[in-house]
């Protein structure tokens, strides 16, 4: 066998074997990416930024393996939007004493928070144990 032959043949052999386990692991993964629109991985949120018109809701999903929050920045969404903040708080300032308390407001690995957006406008939130690294992001309404 020549060695341009037996390296077609490797090559070959190793992607089906790695598409066969990226099917194990996407295929699942692929399907729970239709359950919600913004992932959380290690201290980053994907997308970014999210657009959605009045009425919509948003669904973040810890999609790594560290906790999170979802918190609005108090002066960063339209004044007359509703505070957000995963825990329920009522002010951005009792989401980060929830969080330095208990950790309340933490949203675990595979968990869940959503939030309909009924004001259009932008709405800037962050990560309270992650907003250091930067994990920040926007939600932008519109009618």
């Amino acid at each position: 066998m020549d060695r341009r032959t037996f390296l077609a043949g490797a090559a070959g052999v190793a992607s089906l074997s790695l598409a066969g386990c990226s099917a194990l692991r996407g295929g699942s993964a692929s399907a729970d990416e239709t359950d919600y629109d913004i992932g959380m991985g290690s201290a980053f949120f994907r997308p970014a930024e999210f657009e959605v018109q009045a009425g919509e809701t948003v669904v973040w999903r810890n999609t790594g393996n560290r906790r999170h929050t979802v918190t609005a920045y108090e002066d960063q969404i339209p004044d007359e939007a509703d505070f957000f903040a995963s825990g329920g708080f009522e002010s951005e300032q009792a989401a980060r004493d929830g969080w330095m308390g208990d950790f309340e407001g933490r949203i675990n690995a595979g968990e869940n928070y959503e939030r309909t957006f009924e004001i259009p406008g932008e709405y800037h939130y962050f990560c309270i144990p992650h907003e250091p690294s930067g994990m920040v992001g926007k939600i932008v309404v519109t009618e």
